[in-house]
């Protein structure tokens, strides 16, 4: 596949993780019981960065949890047949608490649907909220972020790849075809 187009670079990345945790920070009126809840694999280094915008504008810190949805999936025996499992590593108490359940990369609905159960499964928290870097569309389950760094349309052709400098080295996310 080659690559179609830059869509956000390390600058425009920063801006929309600086806006989006204002986002969060307004909408919750501040960050009292707010957990945020990073689906692996980029969503954890994203989340990351928002909790840390989150303590340079706020002073405080928020807590930052890691989701592996692996074994909620629908699709599951078709990714493979024997699943990696990623370790999830929820160790708050969610119950009663504000959830902003964090991804790279918004498309089907299919993975939010899945760190749905997965963290229904760990606790029953008091509202759970949505952040996405990119949505892209092609939504086949009723799921609606509630914060979104940039809106991108793509046909089902197109791939979106998101690179954290966490996890791959660089910060870019480009769109292929």
């Amino acid at each position: 596949m080659k690559t179609k187009a830059v869509i956000l670079d390390e600058k425009a990345i920063n801006r929309a993780t600086t806006r989006i945790s204002h986002e969060i920070i307004e909408k919750n009126k501040g960050i009292e019981n707010v957990v945020l809840v990073g689906i692996k694999t980029r969503g954890v280094p994203f989340a990351k960065r928002i909790a840390e915008k989150i303590k340079t504008i706020e002073g405080k810190t928020v807590k930052v949890e890691e989701l592996d949805i692996s074994l909620y999936r629908d699709d599951l025996s078709e990714v493979a047949d024997k699943p990696l499992i990623k370790s999830s590593q929820i160790s708050t108490d969610i119950s009663n608490k504000i959830i902003v359940l964090i991804d790279d990369v918004l498309y089907t609905g299919r993975t939010v649907r899945a760190a749905l159960d997965a963290i229904v499964d760990n606790g029953r928290p008091k509202k759970i909220q949505l952040a996405v870097l990119i949505d892209r569309g092609h939504r086949e389950l009723p799921i609606r972020p509630d914060f979104v760094g940039k809106n991108v349309p793509t046909s089902k052709n197109e791939i979106i790849n998101v690179n954290f400098k966490e996890t791959d080295g660089s910060d870019e996310v480009t769109i292929k075809e």
